[in-house]
Parts: structure tokens; sequence; C-alpha cells
């Protein structure tokens, strides 16, 4: 069966990551787990969950002026939280975010990635 982790389900349906973990803890998605006991998204649900409609658009509610395109200077993981410093120009962004969303996006040391800045939040995405 084709799995989908969820950042993967998320850009596919056009949802936040935590959206579909919203939807996972209702019942609404049914996720599997890995060996490493992380959600993984049947490709027959995020085609299902394709044709609904959309509520959370991720890329659309973000303006050029609060999104850092950067690289990533240092990952620090201490049990379920992590530190993700991002260098972004004359910028140096540091996030707290989870140790699962580090290792979905596949954070290290030199990775491309852009800091979302919302208010009082700094959300992580990957580049490439």
């Amino acid at each position: 069966m084709n799995e989908l982790s969820l950042g993967e389900a998320a850009r596919a349906i056009g949802v936040s990551v935590d959206t579909l973990r919203r939807w996972d803890r209702a019942g609404k998605l049914k996720t599997t787990r890995d060996a490493r006991n992380r959600r993984r998204v049947p490709a027959s649900e995020a085609e299902r969950l394709r044709g609904a409609p959309v509520r959370h658009r991720t890329e659309d509610s973000f303006s050029a002026r609060n999104r850092f395109p950067g690289t990533v200077a240092s990952v620090e993981v201490a049990g379920v939280m992590a530190l993700v410093e991002i260098e972004a120009g004359p910028h140096r962004i540091t996030a707290a975010i989870t140790r699962d969303a580090v290792e979905e996006l596949g954070l290290v040391k030199g990775t491309r990635a852009t800091a979302t800045v919302k208010a009082t939040s700094v959300m992580v995405e990957r580049e490439g």
C-alpha cells in the first residue's frame, strides 16, 4: 500500500499537518503507524480528502513579508521538543517545534527551509 508522511499528505490535500493530526484524533482521517510510531496516511485517504472542502490553506494565508527562506544552522532535539535555528539573510530565526516535525521535515544542519512568522508563532517548512 502506498503511504505518505503527514507532511506529504498535508501538501497534497492543502491543509496543515496540525489539521491532519486533529482529523486523525477525531476519526475523520484513517492513518497507520510506522515502526518509529509516526503517522502514515494511505494515498487513498489523501485522494478521498483532496476532493473535500478545504478550510485551512497553508500557503495562501501567508504574505511574503512574514516568510524567511534560509538554511538550517542548527537543530537541538531534547525529548519531544526541538529548537531549530534558521539563517535567513541578515536574520536568524529560532523556532521551538516538535521532534516529530523535525523528523517529518528531515531538518538537519544545511537543509534549506523557510521560517513563517504569524502573530507570535513561527512555523518551519523544508524547501525542495
